[in-house]
């Protein structure tokens, strides 16, 4: 990453949801690395404070369920009582659903648009009054390029993905002058454990030699570039992908 992308964030606090693997873990580690303090949002507590070890203080862990009762509370209390505020939200989490409709399990879909859609919104709704009262902060959205171009073999995704983006277009709208930033970052495939990539996977490197594939570093890369824009820009969508993605 270019030097001092990120630099002068020191002390500013953020929110990042699916930080136990993945864009959000990665996002973490570039962050903190930077000054961030973090608010790690997983399921896993195992993995959480594996990297709460590893970044070391400044960072603090909540393991939850974004898709639970009262978790979006439950996460905005927990770090505005640990550090005082939020600067930013992340909202990373989601799952991941394809196959044919009339095939696929009803809870199944029920459960992608509970993490991928109503948790986000739920979340930025706890996040934003404390936001809207300082009058500053940023907002991302974990979208897809299936949120901007409908695919066939993902349509409950696809469908899930679209809500986040038109909530973040809306969203934006509607605050617009309050000091307060909305977007959307909008992956292609990247090598996690979604795509059934674990960290450190030697397969990873063949995709990323053929450009199928990025890596979740350069997504958290692109996240860092938008948070450190000036304030009188908003990089309202970021759609990033493999070189060679077909689509």
């Amino acid at each position: 990453m270019e030097e001092g992308i990120v630099a002068d964030q020191d002390g500013k606090v953020v929110v990042i949801t699916g930080a136990s693997s993945g864009i959000g873990r990665s996002t973490a580690r570039l962050l903190a690395a930077d000054g961030w303090r973090i608010a790690a949002v997983g399921r896993s507590a195992e993995r959480l404070e594996k990297l709460q070890s590893e970044l070391g203080e400044g960072v603090l862990t909540i393991a939850v369920d974004v898709a639970g009762t009262d978790a979006a509370k439950q996460i905005v209390d927990t770090t505005i009582e640990q550090f005082g505020q939020i600067d930013a939200v992340f909202a990373n989490a989601g799952v991941y659903l394809d196959g044919e409709v009339a095939e696929t399990d009803a809870e199944a879909i029920r459960k992608t648009i509970e993490v991928n859609v109503v948790a986000p919104l739920g979340l930025v709704q706890a996040a934003l009054p404390h936001m809207l009262t300082r009058g500053s902060g940023d907002i991302i959205l974990t979208s897809s390029i299936a949120g901007h171009q409908a695919i066939y073999s993902e349509p409950v995704y696809s469908a899930s993905k679209h809500a986040v983006k038109g909530f973040t277009h809306a969203l934006r709208q509607q605050i617009k002058g309050s000091g307060v930033r909305v977007a959307e970052i909008a992956p292609g495939v990247v090598l996690t454990d979604l795509w059934g990539y674990e960290e450190g996977d030697p397969r990873a490197k063949e995709r990323l030699d053929v450009a199928t594939g990025i890596r979740p570093e350069d997504v958290a890369e692109a996240v860092g570039f938008m948070l450190t824009r000036p304030r009188h820009v908003t990089i309202r969508d970021l759609v990033i992908l493999p070189s060679a993605q077909d689509i």
